[in-house]
C-alpha cells in the first residue's frame, strides 16, 4: 500500500494551492447551470478546449433545454461533431433535455441522485454541475485525479470512487470548494502523465513518489 500524507501535509498541499490560486475556476465555458451540465457531458474524453470552441455558438443561441430540444439529435450534431463520441453525447444531451422539461420543470436539480437520472450523467459529472453552480463539498475524480492523488500521498483507491471517498475523507472541508480544481489543474499543467515535471513542482518537498522507502 502506498504512503499517504498525513493531515498536517494535506493541510500544506492545500495551502500551497490557495496562495497560488485563491480562486480556481473550471475551464469550461457555460453560462448558467443548464450549459455547465451540458458542457461537461460533451467533456467526456475531449479537452476543455475543445468543448469551448464547440459550444461557443450552441450557447449563444441554445441555452436552455427547450431551446436545445428544439435541435434534436440531428441538428445538435453539427455543432459538436469536431468532439469525439459526438453521435452518443448527442443522443444523451438531447434526451437529458427532454427529462429536464418532463421532470424538473426545465430547471437543473440539485441533487446528486436527481442529477445522475439525466441520461449521460454519471456521478463525476453530477459532482461538478453541484461543486461548480452551487458550491456544494463534492470530489469530482476524472482521470488526472485518479492519477494523481494516489502518486502525491492524498488518497487511496484504484477506481473514481474509491479515490473520491479517501478525498472527502480527508481533505477538510474549509477547502473543498477549491480542491478538485486545484487537484485537476496540477495533473493537467505539473503533474501530467507523461513527463511530470517533478523538477520544479512545489510539491515536490511532500509528494510521496519522491520519498525513498
Amino acid at each position: 500500500m502506498k504512503q499517504l500524507l498525513s493531515e498536517t501535509e494535506i493541510i500544506e498541499v492545500m495551502e500551497r494551492f490557495k496562495a497560488r490560486n485563491p480562486n480556481p475556476k473550471s475551464e469550461l465555458s457555460w453560462k448558467n447551470p443548464f450549459t455547465l451540465l451540458v458542457a461537461v457531458v460533451l467533456s467526456a474524453q475531449a479537452t476543455d478546449k475543445s468543448v469551448n470552441a464547440a459550444t461557443k455558438d450552441l450557447f449563444s443561441q441554445y441555452d436552455s433545454p427547450e431551446k436545445m430540444l428544439l435541435l434534436g439529435e440531428a441538428g445538435l450534431v453539427p455543432y459538436i461533431k469536431s468532439i469525439g463520441l459526438y453521435r452518443a453525447k448527442s443522443k444523451h444531451i438531447i434526451g437529458l433535455c427532454d427529462k429536464l422539461i418532463r421532470d424538473f420543470g426545465g430547471e437543473v436539480p440539485r441533487s446528486r441522485e436527481e442529477l445522475m437520472s439525466l441520461p449521460g450523467v454519471g456521478r463525476k459529472t453530477a459532482n461538478v454541475v453541484l461543486n461548480v453552480v452551487w458550491n456544494e463539498p463534492t470530489m469530482p475524480v476524472d482521470t488526472h485525479l485518479l492519477r494523481i492523488c494516489p502518486k502525491i500521498g492524498l488518497a487511496q483507491g484504484t477506481t473514481p470512487e474509491a479515490v473520491e471517498q479517501s478525498l472527502l475523507a480527508r481533505i477538510p472541508l474549509e477547502y473543498m470548494n477549491h480542491a478538485h480544481h486545484w487537484l485537476i489543474l496540477h495533473g493537467r499543467y505539473v503533474c501530467t502523465a507523461r513527463n511530470p515535471k517533478c523538477a520544479g513542482c512545489f510539491l515536490g518537498d511532500l509528494c510521496v513518489h519522491n520519498r525513498v522507502d
